[in-house]
């Protein structure tokens, strides 16, 4: 048999992309082809880099300076989805309800123990923000929420992560704790409920007790235009 009459190689295709991972998910390399909303970003690539519960893609796109010139730029993007954290907090008490667990990524990046406090937070999976707070409020800290406001919608860390991240504030009273919290233990969470004066959580944010981000922007919101915008 000659190389031109022999059997064609049967095609493997890549979980992901046109195979289900093993989340079920395709088409993970097609994240931005279709973007045209800014006329001087023009995507031409999109490559699948890492695949596991979250996603890495490296993309490559042309850019229009400001000068008007055109160069071809090449970056990686860590997609874990969206996400919603809320802060509960008891004004008659002075209180506010938030979370420690340990953070590998900070513990190797210099956190002394990786214990890091937490306004509790989700990815949103595929609830809606309002839903989601809801839902790790109850497994995180085991407290029904009152009314939700928004208090931003915002990127954490737009040069690689493309989660943005919905913080909300909600009261509650200490009849509304309903349960233990700590997390799922299937999930592998081990969480302590910390239940803090306010004044102490925001001096926690000042001396580098609470480096959290999200929890270090809600604190603040709660002190210059929230329940404790008051507090000399």
């Amino acid at each position: 048999m000659t190389a031109d009459h022999l059997p064609a190689t049967p095609r493997r295709g890549q979980p992901g992309i046109d195979l289900p991972d093993y989340r079920g998910r395709t088409g993970l390399d097609r994240a931005g082809r279709g973007l045209h909303r800014n006329p001087d970003v023009r995507v031409r690539e999109v490559e699948l880099t890492s695949q596991g519960w979250h996603v890495l893609r490296r993309t490559t796109f042309d850019y229009r300076r400001r000068d008007g010139s055109w160069t071809t730029q090449q970056r990686e993007t860590y997609d874990r989805g969206n996400g919603a954290a809320v802060l509960p907090y008891d004004a008659g008490r002075g209180l506010v309800l938030l979370t420690r667990q340990f953070r590998y990524p900070a513990y190797v990046n210099g956190h002394p123990d990786g214990m890091l406090i937490e306004a509790a937070a989700g990815l949103l999976d595929a609830d809606d923000p309002e839903t989601a707070v809801r839902r790790e409020s109850a497994e995180e800290l085991g407290v029904e929420l009152g009314p939700l406001t928004l208090v931003s919608d915002a990127f954490m860390s737009p040069g690689s992560v493309t989660e943005r991240v919905y913080c909300y504030a909600a009261p509650y009273r200490a009849t509304d704790r309903t349960g233990p919290g700590g997390g799922l233990a299937s999930d592998g969470e081990d969480i302590e409920v910390l239940e803090l004066p306010f004044t102490e959580a925001l001096l926690m944010t000042r001396d580098g007790r609470i480096a959290d981000g999200k929890t270090v922007l809600l604190l603040q919101w709660a002190a210059l235009f929230g329940p404790f915008a008051a507090l000399p």
